[in-house]
């Protein structure tokens, strides 16, 4: 397959535990700061979702058009006040990053 092209969709997915007690409030604060990454130029999309089966922990999911644009984004003001408002809930996490090879739509998805 070769080497990654910069342009490949890069992939972020954070793993994040939140405080007990805290998750409604986690959730409210990230849907209204959300905007913070889905207003970036950059970004293709972001989802949260919470664990099926680890108390407090969710995850968010952002696709970028290239990682180069991912980084721009992760060290910029915008990105610092996204985070400090989401900080209190957490109380750890980690990041990975991936670039996506293929992607398939699945037979439910509505046509565009």
């Amino acid at each position: 397959m070769g080497e990654p092209a910069d342009d490949d969709v890069f992939r972020v997915l954070l793993r994040m535990r939140i405080h007990p007690g805290m998750e409604a409030g986690f959730e409210e604060t990230w849907a209204k700061v959300g905007t913070a990454v889905t207003g970036h130029p950059a970004n293709l999309g972001q989802w949260l979702s919470r664990s099926a089966e680890e108390p407090g922990v969710y995850f968010v999911m952002s696709d970028w058009v290239n990682e180069r644009e991912f980084r721009a984004f992760e060290s910029s003001d915008a990105h610092l006040t996204h985070r400090k408002k989401l900080h209190p809930f957490r109380s750890g996490g980690e990041m990975t990053t991936m670039r996506v090879r293929y992607a398939f739509a699945g037979a439910g998805t509505p046509a565009s």
